[in-house]
């Protein structure tokens, strides 16, 4: 009997730890245990006794709260205060800026499916979708990739009027001052469908519209500024930049030494209150062109003329670029992409202080200003400048594994590379899913720091893979450049964006969990602001709530996460579907997640942040349940049937797999061995559970690349494929449609020379003999030989003049008299 009632209690304790009850249901609720326990248990006189005495020893000290906070928390919290490091100012606007968004479920450890249904589907407005097939469309047809990177190392001076007059530069920029003032998914799709065409030109739409003048002035600026400067760049009067990165700090904006000292000079007769500038930055995008800087310093002001402060922090500013001492113009090369690229200078610039954003009382701010408008760049720019490309190399990639045939096959249909196109599909797919669900979140006021680093470190890296998969399938085609390689550039210039906006090592080994770790978790920012509060008693009480809070959470999930792993999360509520049992095993791992996560934080304090690999592979956990929400809410918010089913099983068993082994690498990584083995007790107690993707599901993936797909149609929606017969993304689906049509034909001519019954020595040999035994006919002769020459168009790679290539790269006004190659290497030896 005694153990029966041992039982009971272990059951009813993980049932109300797994609820997370509150102290009051617990007391309550073994309180009700013990009546029933003692009223029913006729013996066991000393085991009455001691279930009494414990539950009073647990119950009073940890259920009523003044003795809790003068016997227990007290306590904690002075332990708590020596051993979490101090925020400074900086680090505390870091953790305090922008807002949190899903990513606050998924530490909670519970995932509530009815609140991610309801998140509303964001969409066009009329006027964004017509300017999207208009001027976007007809931007995109004007755009000759090859010539701008090849040739220009510019965009010819039409697109840049194009742009100016069509008010592609002032896309977030209100009417009222001349702008489109488009959403945030109106931004991001415009800028990736320019992407399917020229990262050149998307780059060049994209930075006025990111971190820069416009956003800070929107958030910061004082009404002449804004009055003045916002018309004139949603016009394209002014072309803008923003220099933030040096040569020594990198984008580290609390390292920089680039500085401003406030003083006062004489400018036309008159005393005048200003900065004297000095900066050397690089990097910096539209600097050669830019007539408006804004600039990032320290500002210091030693004669104390603003205050008593002489350092006063880090400030931004807006220079005009033709202020004497301002230096642009030079460019860098970034991988072949000819967007302009360069460093700026400043030596004993001498500027007012209106200049500042905000006006003087803005000195300063500019950390906290910079870290509140982070996030809005870094979840658009990036994820959709490489998206775009992305779903232009998925279409193409897909119609040439048709096109091309090897061993009378097309190479599609190979098992590896099948293999490779479904990765390049689920990829693609997860990308997508992942930077509209993000985007969606900055249309609903949620820009959040931690789900920008979570889009841009993972849609940069899977368009990496991408790319990777796409050269792979085209060998020579790919490695050839000229105007039918289509894959080329991109993975030439595929890291700039893994470097730009937050290199990916940083970004993934100290951001996504170093950074949401404190700003999304419910319980750590607030006991550490806690530690911080001068008022003793406020702080005590503010800390014992928030931590035992936590510790409840900690429990519900360490019971839950064992319970899921123990019975493969078949008993988890979740919405029924096709994609049920999906969502129970995503709500398994988020309870895995954040319990492991908590763990993590206990075990080492403070020095988390300092174990980079660990906190990358916490990360990596956060962004997999982040991702697998955001794909099931892409595929929900698109009502659509199974055309999309398999693709959204083939992503979600990728997260899932990747789940799994990095959850057991964070768990074998920890030094103790108490812990170690505790963790994957509670974790992993049957070990790894997911598989990867079956051969059979990989190749229906797979075969939805190499023929007109709905779903695929639906994915690279951004694409125009009714452009005409001059641009490769056209050739290659008229081309696959076209080849598709003619495969009966083919094996029809393929089994008549397996037989015998025609001979030749070519193609055309081949045909006439045909024709002559009635096999074809004159009409199918022909189509066959048109679509022959259709499809060397496609697999066949450029080539050029020697003399061409010597004019390009030593340019025409090079020394070389004659441009033959025993001149040129006259040159060289010379």
């Amino acid at each position: 009997m005694i153990l029966t009632w041992i039982i009971i209690y272990l059951l009813a304790a993980s049932i109300l730890a797994a609820k997370n009850a509150s102290s009051k249901v617990w007391g309550i609720g073994f309180g009700v245990l013990l009546l029933l326990m003692t009223l029913l248990t006729a013996r066991a006189p000393i085991f009455k006794s001691l279930s009494w005495l414990v539950f009073l020893a647990l119950y009073v000290p940890l259920g009523v709260q003044t003795i809790r906070q003068t016997y227990i928390t007290k306590k904690i919290f002075a332990i708590f205060k020596k051993t979490t490091p101090n925020l400074s100012e900086t680090e505390r606007q870091v953790l305090e800026s922008g807002e949190v968004s899903w990513e606050r479920e998924i530490f909670t450890g519970q995932l509530n499916w009815q609140k991610l249904s309801d998140i509303p589907k964001s969409q066009l407005s009329n006027e964004e979708q017509a300017f999207l097939d208009g001027p976007v469309t007809e931007l995109c047809r004007q755009l000759n990739d090859f010539d701008i990177t090849h040739n220009r190392f510019d965009l010819p001076e039409h697109i840049w009027e194009f742009l100016k007059r069509e008010g592609f530069f002032g896309l977030i920029i209100p009417k009222r001052y001349g702008g489109k003032e488009f959403s945030a998914l109106a931004h991001a799709q415009i800028i990736a469908k320019i992407s399917t065409r020229s990262t050149t030109a998307s780059t060049t739409a994209s930075v006025p519209n990111s971190l820069g003048p416009a956003e800070l002035l929107l958030h910061y600026g004082t009404e002449e500024q804004k009055n003045y400067y916002l018309p004139r760049l949603a016009k394209g009067v002014d072309i803008p930049c923003f220099a933030l990165t040096s040569p020594i700090a990198g984008s580290d904006a609390s390292s920089i030494i680039d500085s401003g000292v406030v003083c006062e000079r004489v400018v036309n007769d008159q005393k005048q209150l200003g900065m004297l500038l000095n900066w050397d930055k690089r990097y910096i995008t539209l600097a050669p062109v830019a007539t408006v800087l804004g600039l990032a310093f320290k500002l210091y002001d030693p004669d104390h003329l603003l205050g008593d402060k002489t350092d006063l922090g880090i400030t931004c500013a807006l220079i005009p670029t033709n202020t004497k001492g301002v230096e642009i113009g030079r460019r860098h090369l970034p991988l072949n992409s000819a967007f302009q690229n360069g460093p700026t200078c400043g030596k004993n610039v001498f500027v007012p202080l209106d200049c500042i954003i905000g006006g003087a009382k803005m000195a300063g701010k500019g950390w906290q200003m910079l870290m509140d408008c982070l996030a809005v760049g870094r979840a658009i720019s990036i994820p959709s400048g490489v998206i775009g490309g992305a779903m232009m190399l998925a279409a193409t990639t897909g119609a040439y594994a048709r096109i091309r045939k090897q061993f009378k096959t097309p190479i599609g249909q190979f098992g590896g590379v099948a293999e490779a196109l479904a990765r390049i599909l689920g990829y693609l797919y997860l990308a997508d899913a992942t930077r509209q669900f993000t985007v969606s979140a900055i249309d609903r006021n949620e820009a959040s720091a931690i789900a920008s680093a979570i889009g841009k470190y993972h849609a940069s890296e899977l368009c990496r893979f991408i790319v990777n998969d796409v050269m792979d399938i085209l060998g020579g085609k790919g490695i050839c450049l000229g105007p039918n390689n289509f894959a080329g550039r991109a993975y030439e210039q595929v890291p700039i964006g893994i470097t730009v906006e937050g290199a990916n090592i940083l970004t993934r080994s100290m951001i996504i969990f170093g950074q949401g770790a404190v700003r999304a978790h419910p319980y750590v920012l607030a006991e550490m602001k806690a530690a911080t509060e001068p008022n003793e008693q406020s702080a005590l009480a503010q800390f014992d709530q928030a931590f035992f809070a936590h510790l409840g959470m900690v429990a519900s999930n360490k019971v839950r996460s064992f319970v899921f792993a123990l019975t493969d999360a078949n008993f988890i509520a979740a919405p029924s579907g096709p994609l049920k049992r999906y969502r129970q095993h995503l709500s398994h791992y988020c309870a895995a997640f954040a319990f492991l996560a908590d763990s993590c934080m206990m075990y080492y304090g403070g020095s988390l942040k300092r174990k980079e690999q660990q906190s990358a592979r916490l990360g990596d956990l956060l962004s997999y349940v982040y991702m697998g929400c955001a794909v099931l809410k892409f595929y929900e918010d698109r009502s659509v049937g199974v055309e999309d089913l398999e693709i959204v099983k083939w992503v979600l068993n990728y997260l899932f797999v990747n789940f799994e082994q990095k959850m057991h690498a964070i768990i074998c990584n920890i030094p103790s061995n108490v812990v170690r083995i505790s963790l994957k007790f509670i974790l992993m107690p049957l070990g790894f559970r997911r598989n990867a993707s079956n051969d059979k599901l990989t190749e229906s993936v797979a075969r939805k690349m190499l023929s007109p797909n709905v779903a695929v149609d639906r994915l690279c929606d951004l694409l125009d494929t009714d452009f005409d017969e001059s641009d490769i993304l056209s050739r290659c689906r008229n081309v696959m449609i076209r080849s598709i049509a003619v495969e009966p034909l083919e094996k029809q001519l393929e089994k008549a020379i397996k037989e015998g019954k025609i001979q030749g020595r070519n193609l055309q040999e081949y045909l006439s003999a045909a024709v002559k035994q009635n096999i074809l006919n004159a009409d199918q002769e022909q189509e066959l030989l048109e679509v022959h020459h259709l499809k060397l168009s496609i697999t066949n790679v450029d080539d050029f003049a020697f003399e061409e290539l010597t004019r390009v790269f030593l340019n025409q006004s090079a020394k070389i008299k004659q441009a033959t190659k025993s001149a040129v290497i006259s040159s060289v030896d010379q």
